[in-house]
């Protein structure tokens, strides 16, 4: 919980602070306070839909007379935020399928070979057995640094020469677990923009050749998010999800940003599982995303 407080210390003081300024009297709650609210709430990166989502419940308890204080507008707001995130705190399932494929896609510089570096650490103190594909064939770098990952945690890494068909890459992999019985398989691909057709087509390429060995492949197509793209993020999930499909996201690098509001929006907008955010560099710092330990972290 201490990582998770630090890592949104930046969102909790843009909003927390203007929260406390406005609502710092207390009684009665009036129209004006409420637009206060929405405008703090916009300007946090909520979005526009959540927030009035949020507005709308909080009216609702003002109607019935529940709400007449800041003390009682701070409770009602965490139940109806956390209620938003609820609906999308859903555990990655990893099924008994040798091995269980979960493709990492994304934007440039969102985090993806971290991602799998660090979810490879994840499953394998579980007990699982993980391999590492390299389908990032475009960045010697990306190869290097998941390379570096699979020395660190002790897995296999499969990779091929820059350049190389990721498809191809991630095919041999897949092969390569499933004969060795690997309970996990994590495929890395290219860091694309959401805007990028021809890198796009190239991820449903990944998906047709996983799908020649076993039709229920991917088992699960991660998308990792920056937390400082803030609204932006909300484009990207709509695109990959249109594109590929997207069972799960990853939101990463909220220790940077003072956006992370925007996982109101993307929850409330897309309904997708929210697997997993990143908290920092550190390779224990991915966690299973929390609904109700998020909120409290924002109004700790």
């Amino acid at each position: 919980m201490k990582d998770l407080i630090n890592a949104l210390e930046k969102t909790k003081i843009k909003f927390l602070i203007g929260f406390t300024e406005k609502f710092k009297s207390s009684g009665d709650l009036n129209e004006s306070s409420i637009e206060d609210l929405e405008t703090l709430l916009l300007s946090s990166d909520v979005g526009v839909s959540a927030s009035q989502r949020i507005i709308s419940d909080l009216r609702k308890k003002i109607r019935k007379g529940a709400l007449i204080s800041q003390d009682l507008l701070n409770i009602e707001l965490k139940k109806i935020m956390t209620e938003i995130l609820e609906s999308v705190e859903v555990p990655l399932y990893t099924n008994n399928k040798s091995p269980n494929v979960i493709l990492i896609i994304g934007a440039n510089g969102a985090g993806k070979t971290t991602t799998c570096g660090k979810l490879a650490k994840l499953f394998k103190t579980m007990g699982k057995s993980v391999m590492l594909a390299s389908g990032d064939t475009f960045r010697a770098a990306a190869t290097d640094q998941l390379g570096f990952w699979g020395k660190k945690i002790g897995v296999p890494v499969v990779s091929q020469g820059l350049g190389a068909d990721s498809a191809s890459v991630i095919y041999d992999a897949f092969t390569s677990a499933k004969s060795r019985e690997i309970d996990i398989l994590i495929a890395d691909t290219a860091g694309r923009l959401q805007n990028k057709m021809g890198l796009m087509e190239e991820l449903k390429k990944i998906t047709r050749v996983l799908s020649k060995i076993d039709n229920s492949a991917p088992h699960e197509v991660l998308l990792v998010i920056d937390a400082g793209v803030g609204q932006n993020a909300i484009d990207q999930v709509k695109v990959f999800n249109e594109m590929i499909g997207v069972s799960g996201l990853v939101l990463t690098k909220l220790d940077g940003s003072a956006k992370g509001g925007v996982i109101f929006g993307l929850a409330h907008n897309f309904k997708i599982p929210i697997r997993f955010i990143g908290l920092g560099e550190k390779e224990d710092q991915l966690q299973v995303f929390n609904a109700k330990q998020f909120v409290e972290g924002i109004f700790s």
